[in-house]
């Protein structure tokens, strides 16, 4: 490491630091060194008109833009600032590495700037589930009369957040994706969860075990609670980088279950989300959190969800009663299994945001009979294990988007009995004849589940216009039965 860590807000005055990226995180890391003396320039790719807009808008405040090259070092670097997607592979770090440069993310940047009595962070990462546990933690944290925010991967930039000041919060709820962590070499968290761990992002993090490392980071330092799924049988799993990491000495590996919870764990008995973990005996007490009907949806990965936020709260003192009145109040976002309409005795869910083969197996496994809609970039990912889990749900499949090629070969190899439309279209009206088709396969009781295992650039802006289309041609399919 070449550089020296820059940790206070002092230390970034006078420093001339190169910030990778034009979005979100990049501009937010941007303005804010500015302010606080450095001298900033930014680099990207990009040269559109979007971009060149966004290059006035920060030049005015002082900051320097580069656009149409991301690849060479500017002349004089002290640190780089990368946005989370910039690949580790790139360029611009090869030419920093040789430099003597460091490279941090705008994660990195929040956790040094924050002062002496800055308001602790729990912490949240996993493949699935981040951003609904994370709000649910500070729904919960809301509950129990708590000044949080849930931020990181989700909301206001952190960088913004912390330079609030010291005093606005107490406790922080930190989404956190793999490619933050990956560029955060010094967070050390309250307590933290890894929700699950399947694979993604693996073309970024260049195997799976690199990507599990880069989770996993999440846990180094925890001084109260290390979370871990006790259900996951995947290798590496959430316990095993537990049992990796370097935490402050009393910290503790805290599990969470569907099933009866061991010492040490939040589970569920007859209904109710317990706590064996912290009770004053948990080899003969358990605490009642909230009843089962308190999380919404209750499918089982979203109660498991419900778990890993109560044991953060848990581990940073929260009484039962405000896990069960945060837990209450919230409403997860759009498109997150989320019940549009019933129509004729069927009902209609948009999960859009499963965008991978783990989280549509977790949403297929909430309900007992499916006409599935599934279909779009696969990134990669096989479809085997998915079809051969759900097969016996399945009363049919509607596949759309690029490659539904590979779902449909699963659905032949594990599921032959399952009848199968393929809709070769990728037009507007794609998804309303996917609704029809799947309205036509359906029978009173089934629920016709959007859970697409894949990406949805092919056909749609985003998972959010995916969803939003789906739910169009839901109400569509109610009108015209009306």
């Amino acid at each position: 490491m070449g550089s020296r860590k820059v940790t206070s807000a002092s230390d970034w005055q006078g420093k001339n630091i190169t910030v990778a990226g034009l979005g979100v995180s990049g501009i937010s890391a941007a303005r804010a060194l500015a302010g606080l003396g450095a001298s900033v320039t930014v680099v990207d790719g990009g040269s559109g008109q979007a971009h060149q807009e966004r290059a006035a808008s920060l030049e005015s405040t002082g900051v320097s833009v580069r656009l149409g090259d991301a690849e060479t070092l500017p002349e004089g670097t002290d640190l780089v600032v990368t946005s989370p997607g910039w690949q580790p592979s790139s360029p611009l770090f090869a030419a920093a590495a040789q430099a003597g440069v460091d490279v941090i993310g705008d994660v990195e940047v929040a956790w040094r700037l924050r002062g002496p009595d800055a308001a602790p962070w729990l912490a949240v990462t996993g493949t699935n589930g981040k951003t609904t546990t994370t709000q649910m933690l500070a729904s919960i944290l809301h509950a129990a009369g708590l000044r949080t925010a849930a931020v990181g991967n989700i909301g206001t930039p952190i960088v913004d957040v912390v330079l609030e000041g010291d005093e606005a919060y107490d406790v922080f709820a930190v989404e956190l994706s793999s490619y933050q962590l990956h560029w955060a070499p010094s967070l050390r968290a309250h307590s933290a969860a890894v929700l699950n761990l399947a694979p993604d992002h693996l073309d970024w993090h260049g195997s799976m075990a690199a990507y599990a490392a880069d989770k996993g980071r999440v846990y180094e330092g925890n001084q109260v609670a290390c979370v871990y799924n006790a259900d996951a049988r995947d290798k590496p799993s959430t316990e095993d980088l537990v049992r990796e990491a370097d935490v402050e000495e009393g910290c503790r590996a805290i599990g969470f279950t569907l099933n009866a919870p061991a010492p040490s764990q939040l589970g569920v008995v007859d209904g109710i989300l317990v706590d064996r973990a912290f009770v004053p005996d948990r080899q003969k007490q358990a605490q009642e959190l909230a009843e089962i009907s308190d999380v919404q949806p209750p499918a089982p990965h979203n109660i498991a969800n419900a778990l890993a936020a109560a044991a953060l709260a848990r581990a940073f003192g929260v009484e039962a009663t405000a896990v069960r009145d945060g837990l209450r109040a919230f409403r997860p976002d759009a498109h997150r299994i989320e019940h549009v309409a019933d129509v004729d005795g069927v009902a209609y869910v948009d999960d859009s945001k499963a965008t991978n083969t783990h989280a549509a197996q977790a949403s297929l496994a909430a309900y007992e009979s499916i006409v599935w809609i599934a279909g779009g970039l696969a990134k990669g990912a096989t479809f085997d294990e998915l079809v051969g889990a759900a097969a016996k749900r399945l009363r049919g499949a509607v596949l759309i988007g690029a490659d539904r090629e590979l779902i449909r070969e699963a659905l032949a190899r594990h599921a032959p009995e399952v009848p199968v439309v393929d809709l070769d279209r990728t037009d507007t009206g794609a998804m309303s004849e996917a609704v029809r088709r799947a309205a036509e396969l359906a029978q009173p009781g089934d629920t016709v589940l959007m859970a697409p295992a894949c990406a949805s650039m092919d056909m749609f802006t985003n998972y959010n216009k995916r969803g939003e289309a789906f739910a169009d041609a839901v109400r569509g399919l109610g009108s015209a039965r009306a």
